[in-house]
Protein backbone atom coordinates (compact mmCIF):
# COMPACT_ATOMS: atom_id res chain seq x y z
CA UNK A 1 0.00 0.00 0.00
CA UNK A 2 1.87 3.49 -0.90
CA UNK A 3 0.92 6.00 1.48
CA UNK A 4 1.84 9.80 0.90
CA UNK A 5 2.02 13.56 2.82
CA UNK A 6 2.96 16.62 3.01
CA UNK A 7 3.62 18.29 6.38
CA UNK A 8 4.18 22.03 6.97
CA UNK A 9 6.90 22.24 10.12
CA UNK A 10 7.47 25.80 11.31
CA UNK A 11 9.68 26.96 9.21
CA UNK A 12 9.79 23.97 6.03
CA UNK A 13 7.62 21.20 4.31
CA UNK A 14 8.03 17.71 4.45
CA UNK A 15 6.87 15.24 1.69
CA UNK A 16 6.60 11.73 2.65
CA UNK A 17 5.78 8.67 0.13
CA UNK A 18 6.23 5.00 1.81
CA UNK A 19 5.16 1.73 1.13
CA UNK A 20 3.53 -0.50 3.61
CA UNK A 21 3.65 -4.32 3.43
CA UNK A 22 0.55 -6.69 4.50
CA UNK A 23 2.06 -6.45 7.90
CA UNK A 24 1.90 -2.53 8.40
CA UNK A 25 5.50 -2.09 8.28
CA UNK A 26 7.40 0.15 5.93
CA UNK A 27 9.14 -1.56 2.85
CA UNK A 28 10.07 1.89 1.33
CA UNK A 29 10.00 5.69 2.58
CA UNK A 30 11.14 8.30 1.15
CA UNK A 31 11.54 12.22 2.52
CA UNK A 32 11.72 14.98 0.86
CA UNK A 33 11.47 18.74 1.56
CA UNK A 34 12.72 22.26 1.89
CA UNK A 35 14.50 21.75 5.16
CA UNK A 36 18.38 21.52 5.97
CA UNK A 37 19.93 18.81 7.73
CA UNK A 38 23.09 18.25 8.48
CA UNK A 39 25.34 15.67 8.01
CA UNK A 40 23.53 15.93 4.54
CA UNK A 41 23.52 12.09 4.12
CA UNK A 42 21.30 11.97 7.36
CA UNK A 43 18.30 12.03 5.37
CA UNK A 44 18.93 8.58 3.81
CA UNK A 45 20.44 7.11 7.32
CA UNK A 46 16.97 8.23 8.27
CA UNK A 47 15.06 6.18 5.78
CA UNK A 48 16.98 3.44 5.82
CA UNK A 49 16.13 3.04 10.07
CA UNK A 50 12.79 3.39 9.29
CA UNK A 51 12.54 0.76 6.65
CA UNK A 52 11.20 -2.58 8.67
CA UNK A 53 9.70 -0.66 11.29
CA UNK A 54 6.07 -1.09 12.12
CA UNK A 55 4.02 2.28 10.80
CA UNK A 56 2.87 3.15 14.36
CA UNK A 57 2.75 5.99 16.11
CA UNK A 58 5.14 4.42 19.26
CA UNK A 59 7.92 2.79 16.93
CA UNK A 60 8.28 5.53 14.36
CA UNK A 61 8.85 8.05 17.30
CA UNK A 62 11.10 5.88 18.69
CA UNK A 63 12.93 5.86 15.49
CA UNK A 64 13.20 8.87 14.97
CA UNK A 65 13.93 10.03 18.54
CA UNK A 66 17.46 7.59 18.13
CA UNK A 67 17.95 9.27 15.08
CA UNK A 68 18.14 12.79 16.53
CA UNK A 69 20.05 11.53 19.71
CA UNK A 70 22.93 10.69 17.35
CA UNK A 71 23.68 14.35 16.72
CA UNK A 72 22.19 15.21 13.24
CA UNK A 73 20.91 18.81 12.97
CA UNK A 74 17.86 19.93 11.10
CA UNK A 75 17.17 23.98 11.88
CA UNK A 76 13.46 25.21 12.71
CA UNK A 77 12.23 20.96 12.11
CA UNK A 78 11.54 18.86 15.34
CA UNK A 79 11.43 15.40 15.81
CA UNK A 80 7.85 15.82 16.44
CA UNK A 81 7.36 17.12 12.85
CA UNK A 82 8.90 14.16 11.03
CA UNK A 83 6.69 11.70 13.59
CA UNK A 84 3.60 13.85 12.24
CA UNK A 85 4.90 13.84 8.63
CA UNK A 86 4.93 10.67 8.63
CA UNK A 87 2.05 9.11 10.76
CA UNK A 88 0.05 11.71 9.09
CA UNK A 89 0.64 9.54 5.71
CA UNK A 90 -2.50 8.48 3.58
CA UNK A 91 -3.52 7.01 0.28
CA UNK A 92 -2.26 8.69 -2.77
CA UNK A 93 -5.81 9.76 -4.46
Amino acid sequence: MSLINEYKAKKGLIRVRLRLSDDGRITWIRITGDFFMYPEEALLMLEKSLTGVKFSRGDVSRVIHEFFSSGVKVPFVTEEDFVEAIMGAHHES
